[in-house]
């Protein structure tokens, strides 16, 4: 077992099992709750792949990543939720762009929900049947987001950012793409990328590292696995620019929604270069935008804005966006307030006292979420699987430059990458 010390104050455990796990154990001596995720490297965009033994690509239905994780709930003697109950733990699942995580809570017996979590996700039970009847389960789910305006303002968003980027496709698919999920395609896409060797076990909270690595030593002692597939998914050649530069949607809304995006065309990014991006983007986008920005509180004087309006970065390995906006009476104008900022800034920079404020607001409220282990399980797990290290994250704030967070801006925001979704009632 490696053992890893940050300068917080954590101590990272990790081992690699024979079977190609990875288990990283993260504890916080004096929690009485435990946080443990169990997470694949496979998400709504993985629909073109191959391993090495297959020579050819399959494609699969969009939405079958989010069908896969229903799905695993249900074994052959009914569902587990129930189980995670009777040991008075809290579970949920969630599927993103680029992973899957089964997870849990609890104060209490946690090695009898350990076991659980594992034994449920490695024994995967489809038939004809019930993937048939999930069907209409998840098609009443996707006719829900689809009459949701936040979630349609966004999906539309990065329908009109990416031209052949699959992060276009909405996670749960489409009613017609879901229709052609099958057991026998669940099945395929469980054993490629449920393998131990694409999934990390981890655990924060409070709890004893060794006491914790034993159970899951044990544990998959008991069972056997093939050999670990070599994925290759498919390369993606997405051009730098947009789509379509503005979409537009009618909803039963009281008002419109405006969000207004730039694509990142930086090309593949992984490792401290990805968390690098993600910290100096959100540093700068905090200063422009942020609640004690110039700009926020005059367009709260305005009436442009109310207190949904709210900036984003995301940065994955083969995507990302900066993302603006919120409700607003005049869709139109905002952007163009928006975009006139964004060319201000570009001009004059990011002022020093702005970015030294925001940066270290981004290092006061990443120290607090080290003591939400939801959040610290999240945010481990989505770095880990991009090749980066979350608990670097005050590291990093500590290092980056006024003079890289203003080359970050000028380059970052090209009006060839800027796209526009409004929602009209």
């Amino acid at each position: 077992m490696e053992i890893k010390q940050f300068p917080m104050g954590e101590s990272v455990y990790q081992e690699r099992l024979q079977n190609g796990l990875q288990v990283v154990l993260l504890p916080k001596p004096g929690f009485a709750q435990t946080f443990v995720t169990f997470s694949t490297h496979y998400g709504s965009i993985d629909r073109v792949f191959k391993t090495n033994a297959h020579g050819n690509y399959t494609v699969v239905p969009d939405g079958i990543a989010h069908f896969l994780e229903h799905k695993m709930f249900e074994s052959e003697k009914g569902d587990v939720f129930p189980e995670f109950s009777r040991y008075g733990a809290s579970a949920n699942a969630f599927t993103t762009f680029d992973l899957t995580t089964y997870l849990f809570s609890c104060t209490d017996n946690l090695h009898e929900n350990l076991n659980l979590l594992l034994d449920f996700v490695q024994d995967p039970y489809f038939t004809d049947a019930n993937v048939e009847k999930e069907k209409g389960i998840i098609g009443q789910e996707i006719q829900m987001y689809n009459d949701n305006p936040d979630a349609r303002v966004f999906y539309d968003l990065l329908k009109a950012l990416y031209q052949e980027h699959p992060v276009r496709i909405e996670i749960a698919g489409t009613v017609d793409s879901i229709a052609k999920i099958s057991k026998e395609t669940l099945y395929e896409c469980y054993e490629t990328f449920y393998h131990p060797g694409n999934m990390v076990l981890f655990a924060v909270g409070g709890f004893e590292p060794e006491t914790v690595l034993d159970w899951i030593r044990e544990n998959q002692a008991k069972k056997s696995f093939a050999n670990v597939p070599v994925i290759d998914r498919q390369p993606i050649n997405e051009p730098p620019a947009v789509k379509t530069a503005q979409t537009t949607a009618h909803l039963a809304v009281s008002q419109p929604k405006c969000l207004v995006a730039w694509k990142d065309a930086a090309g593949p990014m992984s490792g401290h270069e990805l968390l690098e991006r993600e910290l100096y983007l959100g540093v700068v986008l905090d200063a422009l935008f942020g609640r004690s920005s110039t700009a926020y509180q005059e367009l709260m004087d305005e009436g442009l804005i109310d207190q949904g309006f709210s900036w984003e970065f995301e940065r994955a390995e083969t995507y990302g966006f900066a993302v603006i906006g919120g409700n607003t009476p005049d869709p139109q104008k905002l952007t163009n307030r928006i975009q006139a900022v964004i060319d201000d800034a570009c001009q004059t920079g990011v002022m020093e006292a702005e970015f030294e404020r925001c940066r270290k607001k981004a290092m006061g409220r990443f120290l607090t979420t080290l003591d939400s282990p939801g959040y610290v399980a999240r945010g481990y797990i989505s770095y880990l699987f991009r090749g980066a290290q979350f608990l670097d994250t005050a590291r990093v704030l500590g290092e980056i430059t006024l003079d890289e967070a203003n080359r970050h801006l000028r380059e970052y925001f090209a009006p060839e990458r800027r796209a526009v979704s409004i929602v009209q009632p």
